[in-house]
């Protein structure tokens, strides 16, 4: 693992005093020890994007050569001897010793995301929101201070706003496309940066690099939701930011069938602190789970490829439509931010949102109700097509009370477009 880096935002406020009653180890004489570094067998130095996915982390002759990553379903492991016992705490320690805090399956899967995050790092949890929760955690303590996107995930916007105050967080909101409000809310107890871009709703595009570039300079910690663009698309750790965290519920996952979350990172102190709540709050990452975003993985590039295409020219099919007020996807050329998505991804997942000219439920629901591919349900990022309707928060005194949001599967195109189109005009 890396050491943290000579300038980071935990080296400032560690020499300013700050941190140290927050220290994982210096908080209690016993914990569990870390899992062992995860496993960085790499069959293909300096390989692409697809090819990481499939090999990156398994050492098929470890595993008697079975193609596919063995399925530890197990809650304990056992030493040999007494030595090994002793040695279970040292940092280059082989053994593992209970799933809360480590398994052979699990530990696949975070060696793969670090490395298709471009960081040193990596923790699965139990949910996505375990996940958001755990890096917030390992950011404040009470007194601190939050500065994040005003259009976030909506339950990540409560657990900010309603959740954390109980403890004495405060968090402020700001225009998500502004980096000069993000800058200008940070105060001397800010702690964390928290981001989205795009933003949930409106996907809205924050230039990530100035902002991450401010908080730094302040010694604020950032942290990054990737959930929409997944590494395939964006690595916001290049872009400045210290975590990355995933709903592996979504894209990741990729068929509808697994509930998880992954925290990334490069700097050793913020692994710490983050498994931390891992340890103690329980939000693991079943084997199971792990396995089934392992598999997930083998598959992301060439699904992404196919939201982008289908998510495009819905997209684009929607804008020129009669019926269509507005369409919110960055990819389009109409969209405020068209620019700065360009600059900051690499592609375009299937998930975004337009709205009628006649603005009202009724004709939300209507849509909805007369779509026949694109089926009623939350969540994304699966093989099927989803759609809701619903209110999204926006600073925009102008911003109409309800849009459509459209996850585009893995259907074939055309059936896709016509299934609107029939909705729209039916």
């Amino acid at each position: 693992m890396a050491a943290a880096k000579r300038g980071s935002p935990l080296d400032r406020r560690r020499a300013c005093g700050d941190f140290v009653d927050m220290d994982p180890l210096a908080l209690d004489p016993y914990s569990f020890q870390m899992s062992p570094p995860p496993p960085r067998h790499d069959p293909a130095p300096g390989a692409d994007f697809e090819t990481l996915c499939a090999h990156f982390g398994e050492d098929r002759m470890a595993q008697r050569g079975a193609v596919a990553v063995p399925i530890y379903q197990a809650s304990t492991f056992m030493f040999p001897d007494s030595a090994a016992w002793e040695q279970r705490e040292a940092p280059d320690s082989p053994y593992y010793e209970y799933t809360r805090v480590g398994n052979p399956t699990t530990a696949v899967l975070e060696a793969k995301i670090a490395r298709l995050e471009h960081g040193n790092w990596a923790l699965a949890f139990g949910s996505g929101m375990g996940a958001i929760a755990a890096a917030i955690n390992a950011c404040v303590h009470a007194g601190a201070h939050v500065v994040a996107s005003g259009t976030i995930y909506w339950p990540t916007r409560r657990y900010l706003r309603d959740y954390l105050p109980r403890f004495g967080v405060e968090t402020t909101f700001v225009d998500s496309c502004d980096p000069a409000d993000f800058e200008a809310a940070i105060r001397p107890n800010t702690r964390l940066m928290y981001l989205e871009s795009p933003t949930s709703g409106l996907f809205e595009m924050p230039d990530v690099a100035p902002i991450a570039a401010a908080a730094r300079a302040r010694g604020v910690v950032t942290v990054f939701d990737n959930s929409w663009a997944t590494p395939c698309f964006q690595t916001p750790l290049d872009l400045g930011c210290d975590l990355v965290v995933h709903s592996a519920t979504k894209f990741i996952g990729g068929h509808s069938d697994v509930v998880a979350g992954l925290v990334a990172g490069r700097e050793d102190t913020l692994r710490r602190r983050v498994f931390r709540e891992l340890e103690l709050l329980g939000s693991v990452c079943d084997p199971f789970a792990a396995w089934l975003l392992i598999r997930g993985l083998r598959t992301l590039k060439v699904r992404m490829e196919q939201h982008q295409r289908s998510g495009l020219a819905l997209a684009r099919f929607l804008e020129q439509h009669p019926a269509v007020r507005r369409v919110y996807h960055p990819g389009l050329e109409s969209h405020p931010q068209y620019a700065i998505g360009r600059r900051q991804l690499r592609g375009y997942s299937g998930l975004f949102s337009f709205e009628l000219h006649d603005q009202s439920r009724e004709a939300t629901n209507r849509f909805m109700d007369r779509t026949r591919l694109f089926t009623i349900g939350v969540s994304w990022g699966g093989y099927e097509s989803l759609v809701i309707g619903g209110t999204f928060i926006s600073k925009d005194p102008q911003q109409p009370a309800w849009i459509i949001r459209l996850h585009v599967g893995l259907e074939a195109t055309e059936d896709l477009i016509a299934d609107v189109k029939q909705a729209l005009e039916s």
